[in-house]
């Protein structure tokens, strides 16, 4: 669906877009990685940036080893260091539902930051059910179950280097 070297393009604007909103930072951005499946994206987001940041971690899943959703969010890992009057961008590597990504923004904007804004590479709005503001968008697909780049179907592909469709 979408080559390695689209993404790699694409990335280095998002990572662009991204230093500009945050140029005039008195402090290093936050990005709240969501893992497993952005971590990928966040490692070539994070050295695509101009400006300094830092990483922070959070682990939340809704499906498990299904092509489609929960609804029940389970978190195994939270941030661990101080967010309170910080500017986060929360790194995701696809926005579905939405249910998963407001659950994490709830938890987040209870630790009070500065700012808190969200990036994803892939955006597959056919499936939303709860409303998600998304700051930052590398693409959006069509409703596919998807692979590659950090993203997984039970664990398997997320070595892939480009984004590929399931069905």
């Amino acid at each position: 669906m979408i080559s390695a070297r689209r993404i790699a393009k694409r990335v280095r604007q998002l990572g662009q877009e991204i230093s500009e909103v945050y140029s005039d930072l008195d402090q290093p951005l936050v990005l709240v990685v969501i893992l497993k499946g952005a971590a990928v994206f966040a490692a070539d987001l994070l050295r695509s940036l101009s400006i300094p940041a830092e990483l922070e971690f959070v682990r939340a899943s809704s499906y498990g080893a299904s092509t489609s959703t929960s609804g029940k969010v389970k978190f195994a890992h939270l941030v661990e260091g101080p967010l309170t009057g910080r500017h986060l961008l929360l790194v995701e590597d696809i926005i579905d539902s939405g249910r998963t990504i407001s659950v994490i923004n709830e938890e987040l904007m209870s630790h009070h930051p500065a700012s808190l804004r969200l990036a994803t590479l892939l955006d597959r709005p056919a499936r939303r059910e709860v409303p998600v503001d998304i700051h930052f968008t590398g693409f959006v697909i069509p409703d596919r179950f998807v692979i590659g780049y950090g993203l997984d179907y039970a664990g398997l592909y997320r070595e892939l280097p480009g984004i590929y469709s399931l069905g």
